[in-house]
């Protein structure tokens, strides 16, 4: 037997300023972060957005009470700040903010990367060189299905791997 599910969330409907119910968010690293819906004129649904304007390493920001084991997660995203990253990704088998993987699109490196998180600890699987221009709307998508994930940037696939570290079902959302 198989199951489905399948959802599209917008922050339209959303209380600007706040986050999200049924969304929690925290960092792996340090630093806090700060996720809220904001109103924004070029946001792909309008009116709104779900912006990070807080400071840390790795901020995050899943769906509560997701669980999907395989899959596809994607996500509109802009690239608008940051000096040592200037990036979105989507996080996929979450477990908690010590265990995931997440796909990340980076402005400031034009690359697009794949890592699992484990024990608190990111670890690079594989990036490729990709056109990532800040202020721009990009569409990230991370398939998963077993041990095979593919990462698309706008449509074209960078990366294709195989890997299990983090297996089973989990949460899905969001990452700076």
């Amino acid at each position: 037997m198989h199951s489905s599910y399948a959802e599209t969330i917008s922050f339209d409907t959303d209380a600007v300023g706040s986050l999200p119910d049924s969304w929690v968010e925290g960092v792996t690293g340090r630093g806090t972060p700060r996720w809220t819906v904001e109103s924004d004129a070029s946001a792909p649904s309008k009116p709104n957005v779900l912006k990070q304007s807080g400071a840390g390493t790795f901020p995050w920001c899943v769906r509560h009470r997701t669980s999907i084991e395989d899959g596809f997660v994607e996500v509109k995203f802009k690239a608008l700040a940051g000096t040592e990253d200037r990036a979105g990704g989507v996080v996929w088998r979450w477990k908690d903010g010590d265990n995931y993987y997440v796909a990340r699109a980076n402005a400031l490196e034009n690359n697009v990367s794949l890592y699992y998180t484990e024990a608190g600890r990111r670890r690079t699987l594989k990036y490729v060189d990709a056109p990532v221009p800040a202020n721009k709307w990009h569409t990230l998508r991370v398939d998963f299905s077993g041990r095979r994930i593919r990462v698309a940037l706008n449509g074209k696939t960078y990366i294709e791997f195989d890997d299990n570290h983090i297996a089973g079902p989990g949460a899905v959302g969001m990452w700076t």
